[in-house]
């Protein structure tokens, strides 16, 4: 056999399956050798003008850069911050680009109106605000019709919403669109009014969160209030509803709202007011919420009823005949409600406590349930305690007896009560005993002690008219009643002097006070008491016109006032009986105002002619006013328009002078206050004006006296010499001097007379002599604003001659001059002795002027 062999020592080696390797602390490990290689790499790919900023180039952005669409986008983001932002980002757009609203308002509205139901508090704040600052001020009334139809239809979506937030924004949404726009609201009137009364119901939260009932029901009172506009404002509002219509097939047909829906809120309404009762007898203090509330609920109530009744009565049209309305109108369990729930809690906080502000907001409540109960009293048969109740507050009210005596309690009693004096005129009519001259004790005090410019004011000027003019029915006051006719005397007599107090700072009071004392005038006469009255107001208007003091003219309010004003006062004027001169003197003074127009001037010669011919004024008195106002009115010679406006004023005073009788009996009259006038240094359009007015009523031959005579011929050389001097008859140009005719303008009316008057003629030439000579000292002291002549001889030679050759041209002036050739032969020897003397010495140009128009009046009268 053969052996094995023995085995190797050394053995062969064998295969390992996990190889362990050893790692050393904090090292990476390395991947594992079959992991995949997910790393991409690549190169950018440059595409040129392609970027986002270049896309924008030329449109408008936000402040972050971003474009109307994008901003659109955004608000419709599932983040609340992110459409947040995006709604004020429209708005700083449209700020700064106002155009990009005009261009896309459709877009824009179709798109924001989807966040009026949004679940962000703050979106539906900021979408507010953005509608309310940015939105509907761009928008042009063009743009109302389809503007308002994109926005309803998600208005009322949102008032349907679950959530009570959204649905009170919905209403403040409502709100603002009635505020641009009025006149939807008759058309979604029955709509909108529904879903009021649907979140009123829910009464959960007016003592969770006040804040939010406040605002809805300040939405509800202003809708409300439009139901009471005036006719106009509701033909307007249903013309608009038409335009409406063209772009909402489905509005509401009808702008009138029924009967049963305003009962129905105003039963709503009640139950409202009944949840604030407890707070009305607490000792807590009422806070600014709680009473913004209750005053929204009370507003609200009160115009309801108000348009209630109106809508019964236009129902029935029969009733308006009735003096007393019928109670069987209004449903008996609707008035039972009515004086329970409402009027018959009065008065909130009783006893009056006095705790500042708190007293003050118990005040105003208190005044919205009189007005209330005022407006219903007579359709609801209230017991006799409770108006008594009213009575008793209205006094107290008008006393001021209840508001707290500070600055803001004042400021309230005079924003409040006004509402009450409607009511004052038929209160003292109904009530007995001595509520009558409590009444009217409490309401002359009230009309003395408030402020003249305050809508309080006004209201007792209202109340003042309905219980001074007759109305001829039975609402009328008794004129024969003392107590009645003292505090009649005391309004009237409180008129003038508030005419004063308003000076010219209000208008619109002095109209109404104006408008009243024309009322006033128009019906004394058949009432003796106040005739008297109003004739004694003369005596105080005169201030309002103007008054003299020291010399000086104190203009009144009436030179700057309106022109409706200054009519008002003139009318007034008329219905004086006996017109006193003192007052014509005041009513003369405002014309020396260069600011008055030219209007008022012949406004009044027009009513004072009026009243002149009525018997109102007396013939001197008013010659006096005519003479005036010619002698005084101040004419700019330098301006064509005040001169023309001279010429139409003393056009119309010579048709008044011919309408008043014979020229001569009124020439004899006026006579000597002309010549007063004309020697007292009147400018010389004035002067020629009054000689105008001689010659009016004069006649060939003259019938002034010698006295007048005399006069004229001391004024006529002076007037001459300066018509000479200061209006040249070689002046080309087309100026002032051309626009009245020059000097012919000025001489015609000396040429009449002396055509009517030879000796008046034979005076002046032999004064002009004199003047040559050097015999006569100086010219008659008669000295003119515009144009003070120079008193040398040689311009007074120079204006003689002139003078000659210029009335030389009328015919009847130069038959009259052959008459006196004997004194223009004087004339001109005594020129010609002094040129030989030498005595004016003059330069050798104007001596050869003055010699050509000498040897010009030689060849004349040759």
């Amino acid at each position: 056999m053969v052996r094995s062999k023995a085995p190797s020592k050394k053995q062969q080696k064998r295969g390992i399956d996990f190889k362990k390797i050893k790692r050393k602390l904090g090292r990476k490990l390395p991947p594992p050798q079959n992991a995949t290689n997910t790393e991409i790499k690549s190169k950018a790919i440059v595409l040129p003008e392609q970027s986002v900023a270049a896309e924008k180039t030329g449109l408008a952005v936000s402040r972050k850069g971003l474009t109307l669409k994008e901003l659109l986008q955004q608000t419709s983001h599932h983040n609340s911050k992110v459409r947040r932002d995006a709604l004020m980002g429209i708005k700083d757009l449209f700020v700064k680009h106002p155009a990009e609203l005009k261009s896309h308002l459709y877009v824009v509205i179709g798109k924001l109106r989807e966040r009026i139901s949004d679940d962000d508090k703050l979106v539906r704040e900021a979408l507010y605000q953005l509608f309310k600052s940015v939105i509907f001020p761009g928008c042009n009334q063009d743009y109302e019709g389809p503007l308002i139809s994109l926005m309803m239809a998600y208005i009322f979506c949102a008032m349907t919403n679950f959530s009570i937030e959204v649905r009170l924004m919905a209403f403040r949404f409502f709100d603002l669109v009635v505020q641009y726009y009025p006149g939807c609201f008759f058309s979604y009137a029955e709509k909108v009014l529904q879903n009021y009364e649907d979140i009123l119901r829910q009464n959960k939260f007016y003592v969770e969160d006040k804040g939010k009932l406040k605002n809805a029901l300040a939405g509800l009172v202003h809708c409300l209030s439009l139901l009471t506009s005036n006719k106009q404002e509701r033909e307007k509002a249903i013309a608009e509803k038409k335009v409406l219509h063209a772009y909402e097939l489905d509005a509401p047909t009808g702008v009138s709202i029924s009967i049963d829906r305003l009962k129905e809120l105003v039963q709503v309404l009640i139950g409202c007011f009944q949840e604030f009762i407890p707070l009305f007898n607490s000792t807590t203090e009422l806070d600014a919420q709680s009473f913004h509330c209750i005053l929204s609920i009370l507003q609200s109530i009160d115009i309801s009823m108000e348009f209630l009744i109106c809508s019964i009565l236009k129902e029935t049209p029969q009733s308006k005949f009735l003096q007393v309305p019928d109670p069987t109108m209004l449903d008996q369990t609707f008035s039972s409600v009515l004086l329970k729930k409402l009027l018959g809690v009065f008065p909130l906080n009783p006893k009056y406590h006095l705790f500042g502000k708190e007293d003050d907001r118990f005040f105003v409540l208190n005044i919205l349930i009189s007005k209330t109960f005022l407006h219903l009293r007579e359709w609801i048969n209230p017991p006799a305690s409770l108006f008594e109740n009213y009575l008793e507050f209205i006094v107290n009210a008008l006393l001021g007896k209840i508001c707290s005596d500070t600055i803001s309690g004042r400021a309230i009693w005079e924003k409040h009560l006004p509402s009450l004096l409607p009511f004052i005129p038929e209160l003292v009519l109904e009530v007995a005993g001595d509520w009558q001259p409590r009444l009217l004790e409490a309401f002359t005090q009230t009309f003395k002690l408030c402020s003249p410019d305050s809508s309080l004011k006004l209201s007792c000027l209202s109340a003042v008219e309905k219980m001074l003019i007759p109305r001829g029915d039975t609402l009328d006051l008794d004129a024969n009643d003392p107590v009645v006719v003292d505090y009649q005397i005391s309004w009237i007599r409180e008129l003038p002097i508030l005419l004063i107090l308003l000076g010219d700072k209000h208008p619109t009071s002095s109209q109404v006070v104006l408008r009243l004392i024309l009322k006033v005038g128009q019906f004394a006469c058949s009432i003796s008491s106040r005739a008297i009255e109003y004739e004694n107001i003369q005596y105080s208007i005169m201030e309002f016109f103007g008054t003299f003091q020291g010399g000086n003219i104190c203009y009144g309010p009436f030179t700057k006032l309106p022109r409706d004003c200054q009519e008002l006062s003139l009318s007034c004027v008329y219905y004086f009986s006996n017109i006193n001169l003192d007052l014509l003197r005041s009513i003369a003074s405002c014309f020396l105002c260069p600011e008055l127009e030219p209007f008022l001037f012949f406004r009044s010669i027009e009513v004072l002619q009026s009243a002149y011919k009525a018997g109102h004024i007396q013939i001197s008195d008013q010659l006096s006013f005519l003479i005036t106002l010619v002698t005084r009115f101040n004419v700019d010679m330098e301006s064509f328009r005040t001169f023309q406006t001279f010429k139409s004023l003393t056009c119309i005073v010579f048709s008044c002078l011919e309408s008043m009788g014979d020229g001569s009996l009124i020439l004899q009259m006026v006579e000597e206050l002309i010549l007063e006038q004309i020697l007292l240094n009147l400018p010389i359009v004035n002067a020629c004006a009054m000689l105008r007015v001689i010659c009016k009523l004069d006649s060939k031959p003259t019938i002034l006296s010698e006295k007048s005579i005399i006069n004229l011929s001391n004024f006529l050389p002076a007037y001459l010499i300066n018509v000479a001097q200061h209006i040249p008859e070689d002046d080309n140009d087309s100026t002032f001097s051309n626009c009245v005719h020059k000097r012919l303008y000025y001489l015609l009316p000396c040429v009449l007379l002396f055509d009517r008057s030879p000796r008046l003629l034979n005076i002046v030439l032999d004064m002009m002599g004199s003047l040559i000579t050097g015999s006569s000292s100086s010219l008659p002291t008669c000295g003119y604003i515009q144009y003070q002549y120079t008193t040398d001889r040689l311009s007074q030679i120079k204006a003689i001659v002139s003078v000659l050759l210029s009335m030389h041209m009328d015919d009847k002036m130069r038959k009259n001059f052959f008459v006196f050739k004997t004194e223009i032969d004087h004339i001109l020897q005594s020129i010609a002795s002094l040129q030989t003397t030498n005595e004016l010495q003059m330069n050798t140009e104007e001596r050869h002027k003055l010699q050509l128009s000498c040897d010009q009046l030689k060849d004349i009268y040759k």
